[in-house]
């Protein structure tokens, strides 16, 4: 039987960048996990596309991978860079079924050659570590959240059951983050920006400048989601250039820390000119032959 081609799994190139493997993991796992897709094939495709990820997402385990093909991380075949003869337990955890691996050691745990397989789902979906007790599948909420709820934080009366309950949201939840309530979990749908875009805990926005500030230099008033922030345009930015804000970004839901904001400038090209603006366009277009660029 042919290897599984985790490339292929995830829907990218063999030369996808460790941004572009996470970005096509959270994609699929947010569209295969059983809490909304309800397709016989979503939770076999769920750990299909986690495993997938767990290797390609490490670099040396990637490396392995590249070299070796998914037997590489088969426990117990034959000439596989990790051995055989670990012994082999299982469990269930709500619509999944797991298994992992020891080689004896007592509470030294090898999960199949991977690090823990719901490493992921804790990171995109804010769920604890399954693997310690047995759990039974939990009643789930969809709770939908503004941007700037989901950036900064906030706190929700909402209507459950005939009941109102107050339910905090933590400053750095994204589509699809989990937050236990109780006895149910809530999944949280963050509604799009008209004027940021968010890449994990990154920022993106776009600003518009004239020709003429990109050839000379400007500064601009940039909104972030901390507020407004002055930066310099230099002279002779180019179209599509990113200008990186360090730290404005979104804050991290576990941890400390923040993600960037970056700057997408783009240049704007007059439709509309006066024949003195047409004029001097044309008079800077000849200096070209002098070498201005």
């Amino acid at each position: 039987m042919a290897d599984k081609d985790y490339y292929s799994i995830l829907g990218i190139s063999k030369n996808a960048t460790e941004a572009e493997i996470k970005k096509a993991y959270r994609k699929l796992a947010l569209e295969y996990h059983p809490d909304r897709n309800k397709g016989k094939e979503a939770e076999a495709k769920f750990k299909e596309i986690t495993k997938a990820y767990e290797v390609l997402s490490d670099s040396q385990k990637r490396k392995t991978y590249d070299q070796f093909g998914e037997a590489a991380f088969e426990q117990g075949g034959a000439g596989g860079p990790f051995g055989a003869g670990f012994g082999q337990r299982g469990g269930q955890y709500g619509p999944f079924t797991y298994t992992y691996t020891n080689s004896g050691d007592s509470g030294n745990f090898d999960f199949g050659g991977f690090s823990d397989p719901f490493e992921i789902f804790e990171q995109f979906f804010g769920g604890a570590n399954p693997f310690g007790a047995q759990r039974e599948r939990r009643p789930v909420y969809s709770l939908n959240i503004s941007f700037s709820e989901a950036v900064k934080g906030a706190t929700k009366r909402v209507n459950m059951g005939g009941k109102t309950q107050t339910i905090k949201i933590p400053a750095g939840v994204d589509t699809g983050s989990r937050i236990r309530f109780g006895d149910l979990d809530i999944i949280v749908e963050v509604e799009p920006s008209n004027k940021f875009q968010r890449q994990s805990y990154d920022v993106i926005s776009e600003e518009e400048i004239s020709f003429p500030k990109a050839a000379l230099g400007s500064t601009l008033d940039i909104e972030t989601v901390e507020g407004n922030v002055k930066i310099k345009i230099p002279a002779g930015t180019q179209p599509d250039t990113l200008i990186r804000l360090r730290g404005k970004g979104v804050q991290h839901l576990q941890g400390s820390g923040k993600g960037d904001h970056y700057v997408r400038v783009k240049v704007v090209i007059p439709k509309n000119l006066t024949s003195k603006q047409k004029a001097l366009l044309k008079e800077f277009d000849e200096e070209k032959k002098s070498g201005w660029f």
